[in-house]
């Protein structure tokens, strides 16, 4: 899709984040998955939708057979709610997304196959596939006034001596840090208001719910990777990040901020994967305003009804038992 995104005439823009959607086959779990993203779109009429990843689940059965035996079938079929919409989208991989039958790069080129994606390839001598910013314009004007920053968070570690899930790597930060001053350097200088978006947690998330005051709810661990390369540091460095948005972890959609930074999760999406009982599926709203370092968020959940960000401890509020 060729027109850019822009903020509108009353200087907001709205961000859909559905993550884990998991589809498989367009079982009738997966089409419970769309129904959700359905209502939410109606009820929201986002200017963007961003898919943080496990879209579709590639995994195999017990007896090593594959789960999903059409992978780019399955994932025409998960985002069809949004293009049929006309709303533009973007996407990064997880770990569930190219497990089997189809590599990245052959899912990449199924995703650019589609009228209202602004995802990109990105460059190819760094990890991972589809690493990209989106600027979003002004809303009377021909200039950026925010970044949205894309990361492949990767899948499973390549490191034999570390085992777990893979990181955002060295080359990727790299990347980011040049981005960023590039753009710095456009406006004499100064951090566009920035967010990013990526499917693995870092492990800050961690870090943030056991030292900061967070609000939502945790009802697993945080399954970051063992190691990391230094985005969120660089983050820190660059100033322009005001917030980052995750998946992964289906049944803890907290936030909270650390140094200047928050640290959302998205609220899962998908019927075809694990969650809690009660704990709804959804979608993460974000809103940006023009000319503001601020951000509104809330989640609408699958029975249409909403839970705002809290600035106040909730009851449902967990610290971790040491």
């Amino acid at each position: 899709m060729s027109s850019a995104l822009r903020f509108r005439k009353d200087g907001t823009f709205k961000i859909v984040q559905f993550t884990d959607i998991h589809w498989i086959d367009g079982s009738d779990l997966d089409l419970q998955s769309k129904a959700v993203m359905e209502l939410v779109l109606d009820a929201e009429q986002p200017d963007l939708v961003m898919f943080t990843g496990d879209v579709i689940y590639t995994g195999t059965h017990e007896e090593g057979s594959s789960l999903c035996h059409d992978p780019a079938g399955a994932f025409r079929q998960a985002v069809a709610a949004v293009e049929q919409r006309a709303i533009p989208w973007g996407v990064v991989f997880g770990n569930h997304d190219t497990e089997n039958g189809i590599t990245r790069d052959q899912l990449m080129s199924e995703v650019l196959k589609h009228a209202y994606t602004l995802a990109e390839r990105g460059p190819e001598h760094i990890h991972g596939v589809g690493n990209y910013v989106l600027p979003v314009f002004g809303s009377n004007n021909e200039k950026a006034a925010a970044l949205l920053y894309c990361f492949d968070s990767g899948a499973y570690s390549e490191q034999p001596s570390v085992p777990g899930y893979d990181w955002i790597r060295h080359d990727q930060v790299e990347w980011y840090t040049e981005q960023s001053r590039e753009w710095k350097a456009r406006l004499d200088g100064e951090a566009l208001p920035a967010i990013s978006f990526f499917h693995i947690p870092l492990p800050e998330y961690e870090t943030v719910w056991r030292q900061e005051v967070c609000y939502g709810s945790k009802h697993e661990k945080v399954c970051s990777a063992k190691t990391q390369a230094g985005i969120f540091s660089a983050m820190i460095a660059q100033g322009d990040v005001m917030a980052t948005y995750c998946g992964h972890d289906h049944i803890n959609d907290y936030w909270g901020e650390l140094y200047g930074i928050r640290l959302y999760y998205g609220r899962a999406t998908g019927f075809n994967t694990y969650g809690r009982q009660g704990f709804q599926r959804g979608a993460r709203v974000i809103q940006l305003t023009e000319g503001k370092r601020s951000i509104d968020s809330w989640l609408r959940l699958e029975d249409g009804s909403t839970i705002k960000d809290q600035t106040e401890h909730l009851p449902e509020y967990e610290k971790p038992t040491l």
